[in-house]
């Protein structure tokens, strides 16, 4: 996949995601069942989590432009299973609703900065996908039928997670270093940290080779995979890594200030 995910199908995408997590919450024995991916939440807080998410980008995607984050005080959603659902489904109605009457293009709100994904409705929509879909994974976990992102998700939650959560204006700390990632699909990209921030790019074939003077590591998995080391629900030996192992150590452990 070269190009990002179309509007439309991020939409069609998070319908078809928020059906699998009700489906995995709807099959479990118990809402207090733990939840091994997120020890410290029950079924019942994930839903909760994942449901007062979508109600809050709701708000902000109605706001439109702003500078901050709209106030947000939702009420407690039902403890009972179906009406729980119930709640949950129309959480991601209100997401959903909002989105499309606001479309791609159109300012709102974010906590990403000065990362590489733009401050509008279409990258909300995009960072929200890939949010239900790891949950909807967790939610799975619980229950014992985990399965892997649908593809096309996977694919485009690399480069999301990347240009949102990784690329910043925020200094490096460590010694210059590249990271990169190759899917077994086929994409790669590739991360530079230096002094003036992190940024990252979809590689091209092929591959150039990295600056010897830069650390240098590499981790190759499915796109799956990728995702899911990304958002910690599986550990550095699931994927296939090269080189110097502590940048990814200190990658994991950064916390930049922007």
């Amino acid at each position: 996949m070269e190009k990002n995910l179309e509007f439309a199908d991020l939409l069609r995408l998070m319908e078809e995601r928020t059906t699998a997590f009700r489906a995995a919450v709807a099959a479990a024995p118990s809402l207090d069942a733990q939840v091994p991916t997120c020890p410290e939440w029950t079924l019942f807080d994930l839903v909760q989590h994942l449901g007062e998410g979508r109600r809050r980008w709701a708000g902000i995607v109605a706001a439109g432009p702003a500078d901050a984050q709209p106030p947000f005080s939702p009420p407690p959603p039902p403890r009972e299973r179906e009406a729980l659902l119930d709640w949950f489904t129309a959480s991601t109605e209100q997401l959903q609703t909002a989105l499309r009457e606001a479309g791609p293009d159109r300012g709102c709100w974010t906590w990403w900065g000065e990362s590489q994904s733009p401050r509008t409705t279409g990258a909300v929509a995009r960072h929200q996908l890939q949010q239900v879909a790891v949950h909807t994974y967790d939610a799975q976990v619980t229950i014992g039928a985990p399965q892997p992102l649908p593809e096309d998700v996977a694919l485009d939650g690399v480069d999301e997670f990347l240009t949102t959560c990784v690329a910043t204006t925020a200094a490096w700390p460590h010694e210059p270093a590249i990271v990169d990632y190759h899917a077994t699909e086929g994409p790669s990209w590739r991360l530079w940290f230096t002094a003036e921030g992190a940024k990252t790019a979809r590689l091209s074939t092929p591959i150039a080779d990295p600056d010897p003077e830069m650390a240098y590591v590499s981790a190759r998995g499915t796109a799956n995979e990728l995702v899911m080391f990304f958002y910690d629900r599986i550990q550095m030996d699931s994927v296939k890594v090269e080189g110097d192992t502590r940048v990814f150590d200190q990658l994991i452990a950064w916390e930049p200030e922007v």
